[in-house]
């Protein structure tokens, strides 16, 4: 008996850690190669940003339902642009611009890659964030939505956590910048 009432403890805080703290997050596309490939397990701190603000850079699961997608469907991209900011593609040097400033993306895009094939020119509404994935060439990001009715803008509200680290296959093991 005492053994059924430990299990069921250790099953209820596996559940509300996995809800309310750390949740594994599986990925599903090339989006965000080369630094996450498709069936990678991440770890995803959902309590990050009650003590810390969304920081360009990051890396964050969001709810695209109203903003990437019609349905309830989770996703994983880069934060480019914060609520204030100007993003533009590109500058003469090929390279995107945040409030003017050439953004250096060379930890994370493949050297290969150029860093949009789509040109834009955006300001970000405060509250709202400018995602993109790091495949640039293979991923349904911001830019896919600049016409659609929330100009591609994701809301931080739908932010449900920070990725921060691969957690699955052991090969891959490693903690996301």
């Amino acid at each position: 008996m005492k053994f059924v009432l430990w299990l069921g403890i250790v099953i209820a805080g596996l559940w509300l850690v996995t809800q309310f703290v750390v949740q594994p997050f599986s990925i599903p596309s090339d989006s965000m190669e080369p630094g996450l490939e498709i069936g990678d397990r991440i770890a995803v701190n959902k309590m990050a940003y009650l003590f810390a603000p969304i920081e360009r850079g990051d890396i964050v699961v969001f709810n695209g339902q109203d903003s990437f997608s019609s349905g309830d469907k989770d996703y994983v991209k880069r934060v480019i642009g914060i609520g204030g900011d100007r993003v533009v593609c590109c500058d003469e040097a090929g390279r995107i611009t945040v409030n003017g400033e050439s953004v250096n993306e060379g930890a994370y895009l493949d050297s290969t890659m150029e860093p949009s094939g789509v040109t834009f020119d955006v300001e970000v509404p405060q509250g709202k964030l400018w995602l993109m994935g790091d495949n640039r060439a293979n991923s349904a990001d911001s830019r896919s939505h600049l016409g659609d009715p929330g100009g591609g803008f994701v809301s931080q509200s739908k932010v449900e956590g920070k990725a921060m680290a691969v957690i699955w296959p052991p090969q891959r093991i490693k903690v996301l910048d």
